[in-house]
């Protein structure tokens, strides 16, 4: 017990235990469109037995709705973040989807949002599960201390990337987007 909450304190401030350091890349990024699922949730809410994303992930999976997405820009997955309250800790609403080249046919249940171009640093999480390290990433992109890069966001729209590389949910990495000034 006393490891897991050192190991915990260690995330929350951003810590690491011999790992790389983050070292993320900017990126300019043009707008682009998202078709996906939705809800409204927080990062308070998601560590409750009442989070949604995990939900959300299901459902993509369960009920094939990738297929139903028309026009996908390619084959990966993108979650976006967006519609922020206010920063880390206020609401946001998730979606779950594809990239697409257009938005002119949103299945019913679903939303199309567009990412405002702009500058992204860009975060690459470590290789394994993805309850283990999608959570990880996040907690140190949030504890970034002030005038590191990526800590100067907007929150406007942030968003992953899961390609090639995620295939297999036990052993995948992927990519965060964050908006930043």
């Amino acid at each position: 017990m006393r490891v897991d909450f050192f190991i915990v304190l260690l995330l929350l401030t951003g810590l690491t235990l011999g790992e790389k350091t983050m070292d993320p890349k900017v990126v300019e990024r043009a707008s682009f469109t998202v078709i996906g699922i939705s809800a409204r949730t927080s990062n308070a809410q998601e560590v409750t037995s009442d989070g949604v994303i995990a939900k959300i992930w299901g459902r993509l999976f369960q009920e094939g709705l990738l297929a139903k997405i028309p026009r996908k820009a390619d084959q990966n997955i993108v979650a976006v973040y967006t519609d922020y309250a206010s920063d880390h800790n206020g609401e946001y609403t998730y979606i779950l989807g594809a990239r697409v080249t257009s938005d002119a046919e949103v299945p019913a249940g679903m939303v199309a949002t567009k990412i405002p171009a702009g500058k992204f640093a860009v975060f690459t999480s470590e290789r394994g599960p993805a309850p283990k390290v999608v959570p990880e990433l996040w907690m140190k992109i949030n504890s970034l201390p002030a005038g590191a890069i990526g800590a100067n966001r907007r929150y406007k729209a942030d968003f992953e990337i899961y390609d090639e590389r995620a295939t297999d949910p036990q052993n995948l990495q992927m990519d965060v987007y964050i908006g930043i000034q």
